[in-house]
């Protein structure tokens, strides 16, 4: 599994929203600048969203985007096979997205596939977006192990 750009950004823009959620709607500009997403792509992500059922808009002077559902009802796995697919390694241990690929000629290989799927699967499915939005390092995030968004960074 690798998560595309608008996968990232789609998350991103719902992590900004989810820690919004009080406010009414938050225009794109808003959220673009505070996720450094660029506006004209994050329109079209947010205008997945809504079709998808995530997200309400408003239009206006005062208009924007809010959640659609609570954050706890949204999990990672929804939003990403949303955008991305199949959270599968390959399509052909994938439960929603199977294609048959060439792996499929070595059993010891297909197994091992279909466990890396089932543990990415169970941790993306059981992370809401309410975990991931509890306000950690408020303004500008560093990522794991001392990295910045999309590698950066150096390890720390």
């Amino acid at each position: 599994m690798k998560l595309t750009y608008r996968s990232e950004y789609a998350l991103l823009a719902l992590v900004y929203l989810a820690r919004h959620q009080k406010e009414e709607y938050i225009s794109v500009q808003t959220i673009a600048t505070a996720q450094q997403i660029p506006s004209k792509f994050l329109e079209q992500i947010l205008l997945t969203l809504k079709l998808a059922k995530y997200l309400n808009s408003s239009k206006g002077k005062n208009g924007g985007f809010r959640l659609a559902k609570s954050p706890d009802k949204i999990s990672l796995a929804e939003i990403t096979r949303l955008f991305d697919g199949a959270l599968a390694p390959t399509e052909s241990v994938s439960k929603y997205f199977y294609t048959p690929t060439p792996i499929e000629k070595e059993r010891g290989l297909l197994a091992l596939f279909k466990e890396v799927r089932d543990c990415i699967a169970a941790k993306m499915e059981n992370t809401t977006l309410a975990d991931v939005s509890k306000d950690l390092n408020a303004e500008h995030r560093e990522g794991p192990l001392g990295t910045t968004r999309h590698g950066e960074g150096e390890m720390g």
